[in-house]
């Protein structure tokens, strides 16, 4: 395990793994090993983890001066972290006590921070900590719960004589959004892998001065991510809001039936959440309570152009295509609900899908955008542009679903083993719609005013080529182009796909072949 000597003189460890930039990782606790963040839920797949050992944890050397254990006198050793991987800038993750430790360390060095990231963090350096009081009163979502009236009995048993692990048996039920084998398995290992003896010193007298630290962190321009747990005590969602408001660029996200370890409670809805936030190529953006991400290529105030991807697809695919219109556009690539790293809300649907894209387009203030859209998504834009004919300016559809029903009927599919890159829903419900869909999804084909390219492929593609006939037929002043190319004609055919597009209308650069 690689090492590096801090300020004082004390050899530290830390450990690397995964794939991508560093993201420089604090493990809470206090004074936790970092065994319990594990890869924080698969985080690894998309950044490289540097997980700090604190001074006198895990693989770490114990300091000459147990009063280095204090929160803030280990900014240094964050500081020495950075300096011995030779960054100017860092992307900084603390969890729970050390979200105050990459507080304190953004407030001591703000123009060394690209982003911070603090995970379910009481707010302890911006005297923004939770009461007891306030902490009995947020348990009490657990109360139907079938252990919460055990548990419960026993927090009344707490004195001041209580040993310390004790005291975090008794309140680990409380911790973790649901208390289930993998959440208890996760607890179970807290006794033996906290240093007691410097997590009492952690946040001794002196180590915070919140209205010091309130002030230096005016200078810090990095974003910063304050993710809270719906079900956490510590802090709540509330207080987490108002540690927001500390710092000059953040938000708030709050994970759905997350505890204090978001990452055991739900890892997917974690990492999507982090990896959107920490990829400087994504944003977000909420559209009826759903998080939504999405990439932005090309000049700022040129026309905008919208993608809209296919089922089981997400707004990466359109790489190649963003890159023609990027020249003489500005490109949104959106991940549909349910896709990529946006939001898994459980709720899907054609309409779904037809109303997020047109909540995405006000809340981004793109009326009359052109909508380029594939398959699914373009099922979803057909249904927007005859609700709202005036949303959208052109109007892409590629491969899209005519919504005859299905002959035969699709049967119900079996969801594959492992992590999908689509939430299962999203199948078994739009499958269902296209084996019975609602005529009137037909029927006001020709309220539709847009401009409108129908981009059909061929014998090769799955879908009844006289359909998209039958389509453009009935769409005001459509036009039908065939590229022989199967379903996903902008990634089989790229050249051709943007050669479409320009004799559209759409100005693209097309590539050499």
């Amino acid at each position: 395990m690689p090492t590096f000597t801090t300020y004082d003189g004390t050899e530290l460890a830390y450990r690397t793994q995964g794939e991508g930039e560093p993201l420089i990782c604090l493990p809470g606790g206090p004074m936790r090993d970092a065994a319990y963040l594990g890869d924080l839920g698969g985080l690894a797949a998309h950044r490289t983890l540097v997980v700090l050992h604190a001074r006198g944890t895990g693989a770490s050397a114990e300091p000459a001066d147990p009063g280095t254990y204090r929160c803030d006198r280990q900014v240094g050793d964050v500081e020495a972290l950075r300096a011995h991987l030779g960054l100017e800038r860092i992307d900084l993750l603390g969890h729970s006590a050390a979200g105050n430790l990459a507080t304190l360390y953004a407030a001591a060095h703000p123009e060394r921070v690209r982003s911070l990231v603090l995970v379910t963090s009481i707010g302890w350096a911006l005297g923004l900590g939770t009461t007891d009081e306030e902490w009995d009163e947020a348990v009490e979502v657990f109360a139907d719960r079938p252990w919460y009236a055990e548990a419960r009995a026993a927090i009344a048993t707490i004195g001041p004589d209580t040993p310390l692990p004790r005291v975090l048996e008794i309140v680990a039920p409380f911790g973790y959004g649901r208390w289930d084998e993998t959440a208890q398995e996760h607890a179970a290992a807290a006794g033996e892998q906290i240093r007691w003896e410097a997590a009492s010193a952690y946040h001794g007298e002196g180590a915070y001065d919140p209205e010091t630290t309130g002030r230096a962190l005016t200078a810090l321009e990095a974003p910063v991510l304050i993710l809270a747990g719906e079900y956490d005590a510590g802090p709540t969602p509330a207080r987490a809001a108002e540690i927001a408001t500390r710092f000059p660029h953040a938000e708030l996200v709050v994970q759905p039936g997350a505890g204090h370890f978001p990452w055991v409670d739900d890892a997917e809805a974690f990492v999507r959440t982090v990896a959107a936030f920490l990829d400087p190529e994504v944003r977000t953006v909420t559209v009826d309570g759903v998080r939504l991400a999405y990439r932005v290529s090309g000049p700022e105030g040129a026309p905008p152009v919208v993608l809209v991807h296919g089922r089981g697809e997400n707004g990466t695919g359109w790489h190649g295509i963003g890159e023609g219109l990027a020249a003489d556009h500005r490109v949104y690539a959106l991940d549909l609900r349910g896709h990529g790293l946006s939001d898994r809300p459980g709720s899907y649907g054609f309409e779904d899908f037809r109303d997020e894209l047109g909540g995405f387009l006000r809340a981004l203030g793109l009326a009359g955008a052109t909508v380029v859209a594939h398959s699914m998504g373009a099922g979803a834009a057909c249904l927007l542009a005859q609700r709202e004919p005036g949303l959208i300016g052109r109007l892409v559809l590629e491969e899209p679903p005519v919504f005859f029903p299905l002959d035969p009927p699709r049967p119900v599919a079996e969801r594959p083993e492992g992590p999908l890159a689509v939430d299962w829903e999203v199948v078994t419900t739009t499958d269902a719609q296209l084996n019975a869909p609602d005529p009137a999804w037909r029927e006001g084909l020709h309220a539709i005013t847009a401009p409108t390219l129908v981009l059909a492929g061929g014998p090769s593609s799955h879908l009844r080529q006289e359909h998209l006939t039958w389509l453009t037929e009935r769409i005001p002043g459509a036009r039908l182009v065939t590229i022989d190319a199967g379903h996903l004609i902008h990634e089989a055919r790229p050249v051709e796909f943007l050669a479409a597009l320009r004799e559209f209308g759409v100005q693209a650069a097309i590539p050499t072949p």
